[in-house]
C-alpha cells in the first residue's frame, strides 16, 4: 500500500499496533529491545495519532488485527511488515526476511490465522499497555 503523501520524519519507522493485545505489546517490547539503532517508534491502532496515520495512508479498513510499518514514505501491512521490521533489528533477527520469496497470500494466511486467535491465546488487556518513562519518546501518542 502507497501513499501520496509527503514523508515527515514521525512517520519513518512507525509501527502501529493493537494496543490491547497482549501478543502484541509483547512484539512490540521485543522490537525495542532488538532495535540498537532505536529507530522504531511505535502507536497503537486505537490512538488518536494511530487513526490519523492510518487515515493518512488510507488504511481505514485495516483493522486492529495487522501490525502495520509506515516506511519510507510507505505502509506495510501484515506478514510483509513484520518481516520488513525483522529486517532492521539486530542479528540474527533479520535472516527472517528470507521468508519473503514466499508468496504473500500463503504468508498473510498463517499471520491471519495467528491474529484471528491471538486473544483466545494470549489475553487480552483491558487498557492499553504503557511503557516506562524511558520508553515514552518512542510512542507518538502519549
Amino acid at each position: 500500500m502507497g501513499s501520496d503523501n509527503p514523508l515527515t520524519p514521525l512517520d519513518d519507522f512507525l509501527v502501529l499496533f493493537d494496543g490491547y493485545c497482549n501478543l502484541c505489546s509483547g512484539a512490540v517490547q521485543f522490537i525495542i529491545k532488538r532495535d540498537k539503532k532505536k529507530k522504531f517508534r511505535f502507536a497503537s491502532l486505537q490512538s488518536r495519532v494511530g487513526s490519523a496515520i492510518g487515515k493518512k495512508y488510507g488504511l481505514a479498513a485495516v483493522k486492529a488485527d495487522s501490525v502495520v510499518l509506515i516506511l519510507h514514505g510507505r505502509a506495510y501491512t501484515e506478514s510483509t511488515a513484520a518481516l520488513l521490521i525483522a529486517l532492521h533489528l539486530s542479528a540474527p533477527w533479520p535472516l527472517l526476511y528470507v521468508f519473503i520469496i514466499v508468496p504473500p497470500f500463503l504468508r498473510n494466511a498463517v499471520y491471519r490465522f495467528i491474529a484471528r486467535n491471538r486473544y483466545r491465546w494470549f489475553g487480552r488487556f483491558e487498557e492499553c499497555w504503557l511503557p516506562d518513562e524511558e520508553l515514552r519518546p518512542r510512542f507518538l501518542d502519549l
